[in-house]
C-alpha cells in the first residue's frame, strides 16, 4: 500500500471549488483523485496540470446520484491508488424559484445530487476509514445552511440536510479515530453562478421579487472572494490534528454576518441586503 497520503475530491470541473481544493491539497503532499461527473476535458485539464509538477492524480468519472456508480467510483480509485484518506465532498448544484413554484422532482434531483450524493460518497469510504482507524470527512455547505436564502429555498433545505447529517455522522465516527468537518462557504468566483438552475417565474406572483433577488444573488457571486481562499482553508483542517465542526469562509461582510446572526436576528439580516 502506497505510504502517500490520498485526497478524493468530488465535483470537480472548470472553475469548480472542487479543482481549486485539489490544486491545495496536492501542494500539501496528497496524491489527488479527482472525481466529476460529465466535464471530462476538464478535468483531464486539471489532472494533466498537476501531474506536471510532480503530483499523482488521476480523474475518474461517476454520477453521484447513482448508486451502482458510486461504488464502481470508490473501486476505481482504490485500484489506483490503494487508500482513501481524505474525502472533501464538494459536488452538488443550485436551484433557485419560489418554493410554491419548484416542481417536486427538480426538488428531488437537487436533493439527490447535494445530499443523498455526498450521503452515497461517505458510506462507501467509510469503511476504508475506519479499518484505518484515521481519516478525515470534509463536507462544502453553505452560509445558506445556517441562514436560508429567499427563493433559494430548495437549496439551502439541502445544505441544512447536509449539516444535520454531519453533525450526527461526527460524533457517530469519532471512536474509530475519523474526523467530520462542516466548511460553509460565502461568495466566490466559481462556476456555481452559471450552473445555477431556475425555476420559469414569468407568470408568476413572486416573479419580480424573485428576479431582483436571484439577480442580486449573481452579482454577490460574480464579485466574490477567490475560490483559493476556501481551498487554503480546507488545506489548513487537513493539517489540523483537531479540526473544529464548523467554519465558515468567504467575503469578510459574510463572515460577519455568520458571527453576528448569534446577536442580530438572521433573518432580518437577510432581508435587508436582498429586500426581499
Amino acid at each position: 500500500m502506497s505510504a502517500t497520503r490520498v485526497a478524493l475530491v468530488t465535483g470537480s470541473g472548470k472553475r469548480r471549488v472542487g479543482s481549486v481544493v485539489a490544486e491545495a491539497l496536492a501542494e500539501r503532499g496528497f496524491a489527488i483523485a479527482v472525481h466529476y461527473r460529465s466535464s471530462a476535458s476538464e478535468a483531464a485539464a486539471a489532472v494533466a496540470a498537476l501531474r506536471t509538477r510532480g503530483v499523482e492524480a488521476e480523474s475518474f468519472p461517476a454520477d453521484l446520484t447513482d448508486e451502482s456508480a458510486v461504488r464502481g467510483l470508490i473501486a476505481a480509485v482504490l485500484t489506483r491508488f490503494q487508500r482513501i484518506d481524505v474525502l472533501v465532498n464538494c459536488a452538488g448544484y443550485g436551484v433557485a424559484g419560489p418554493i410554491e413554484e419548484t416542481p417536486v422532482a427538480m426538488a428531488q434531483a437537487q436533493f439527490n445530487t447535494n445530499v443523498f450524493g455526498v450521503m452515497r460518497v461517505c458510506q462507501r469510504v467509510l469503511p476504508l476509514m475506519r479499518s484505518r482507524r484515521s481519516g478525515l470527512i470534509v463536507n462544502v455547505t453553505s452560509i445558506a445552511g445556517e441562514l436560508s436564502l429567499p427563493f433559494q429555498g430548495v437549496y439551502s433545505a439541502t445544505k441544512f440536510a447536509v449539516e444535520g447529517l454531519s453533525e450526527a455522522l461526527r460524533e457517530e465516527v469519532r471512536p474509530f479515530g475519523i474526523h467530520v468537518v462542516l466548511v460553509q462557504p460565502g461568495d466566490f468566483r466559481t462556476g456555481f453562478t452559471d450552473a445555477r438552475r431556475t425555476v420559469a417565474t414569468a407568470h408568476s406572483a413572486y416573479g419580480e421579487r424573485c428576479r431582483r433577488v436571484i439577480d442580486i444573488a449573481a452579482r454577490d457571486e460574480r464579485a466574490g472572494a477567490d475560490p483559493r481562499r476556501l481551498a487554503l482553508l480546507i488545506a489548513r483542517i487537513v493539517a489540523s490534528r483537531r479540526p473544529k465542526l464548523r467554519y465558515a469562509v468567504g467575503p469578510s461582510a459574510q463572515e460577519w454576518l455568520m458571527r453576528l446572526r448569534y446577536v442580530l436576528p438572521g433573518r432580518w439580516l437577510i432581508a435587508r441586503h436582498y429586500g426581499a
